[in-house]
């Protein structure tokens, strides 16, 4: 009996954590050449413009994928409350659609975020889609099976879709919380910055036209002065944090803007708003002067 007991504890401490799990997918590079495809696929297919934006979030400053996916999930859940009650199928079978029928623009946003990711990112949220996908061919199986007429195996088919949803689920957590994906990377000047002016450097020793970094502190800063004027944002790109310094001045729309070197994103450099996704949060924006010696001066833009 104490053996038994031992081998059961021994047997236990060999089982792998289900963050342990996430971690060997996103170090594993057995999916990279399926991955580097459909990413590049993906960006081809749905170019920069106003559909990208919007499959970002651009509009509303938060990612949309998010949201849509708490919609099916909240749907398909409610389907398994209901089919364990033995409520009216009617309900369960409008509640399941409702579902199914947001997790198409929800795979929309989703696959458009993940195209524009870094590798681990990536090899995490490829599981995450197929496992999404999976729950969503069982449900709509399970659908189709209820229309027929036969409640109790369409049932069962939505339940194993309920276990595909939960493993998206946890890796979609995964790729949120451990790997940060869809956070606001830019540095957080409210707390690391002291409110007031900050000698920076000398206006003479920036470069005309081009930008360049300097650091402030904790932070790191974009810097470009064109003529008499200087413009100062973030450095760190608030998508997944590139260095804005070394990326190209455009003009959208009339306005001058930077472009991440990494992913694309677009920031006003009037006030460092976002002009075209992938990210969502604008660059943190500093007010500018120069004292009489000519030392360049920066504080933190209120909002």
């Amino acid at each position: 009996m104490k053996e038994t007991v031992k081998t059961k504890r021994r047997s236990f401490r060999h089982l792998v954590p289900p963050v342990d799990v996430a971690g060997r997918i996103e170090r594993s590079d057995r999916m990279d050449r399926p991955i580097r495809v459909l990413a590049k696929a993906v960006r081809k297919r749905i170019g920069p413009g106003r559909l990208r934006d919007l499959l970002h979030g651009v509009p509303t400053g938060k990612p949309l994928h998010p949201p849509l996916t708490d919609l099916s999930l909240g749907c398909w859940l409610a389907t398994a409350v209901l089919d364990l009650t033995d409520a009216d199928p009617r309900a369960a079978r409008a509640v399941l659609v409702a579902g199914i029928g947001g997790a198409i623009p929800a795979a929309a946003a989703g696959i458009t975020d993940w195209s524009s990711l870094h590798r681990e990112q990536q090899r995490v949220g490829f599981v995450h889609a197929i496992a999404n996908l999976t729950a969503l061919g069982l449900y709509a199986g399970s659908l189709a099976l209820r229309l027929a007429g036969n409640d109790r195996r369409g049932r069962l088919l939505a339940f194993a879709g309920l276990g595909a949803a939960g493993l998206g689920g946890y890796l979609g957590g995964h790729l949120a919380y451990r790997q940060a994906a869809g956070a606001n990377h830019a540095e957080s000047v409210t707390h690391l910055v002291p409110l007031g002016w900050h000698d920076l450097c000398e206006v003479r020793s920036l470069p005309d036209g081009r930008p360049v970094t300097r650091r402030l502190g904790y932070i790191d800063l974009f810097v470009l002065r064109v003529g008499d004027g200087v413009t100062v944002l973030a450095d760190r790109c608030s998508h997944l944090a590139g260095p804005l310094h070394q990326g190209r001045l455009v003009s959208e729309g009339g306005t001058a803007c930077v472009v991440c070197p990494w992913h694309g994103s677009t920031f006003r450099l009037s006030d460092g708003t976002v002009a075209h996704g992938p990210a969502t949060a604008p660059q943190p924006y500093f007010e500018t002067r120069v004292r009489r010696d000519g030392v360049l001066q920066v504080r933190p833009a209120l909002a």
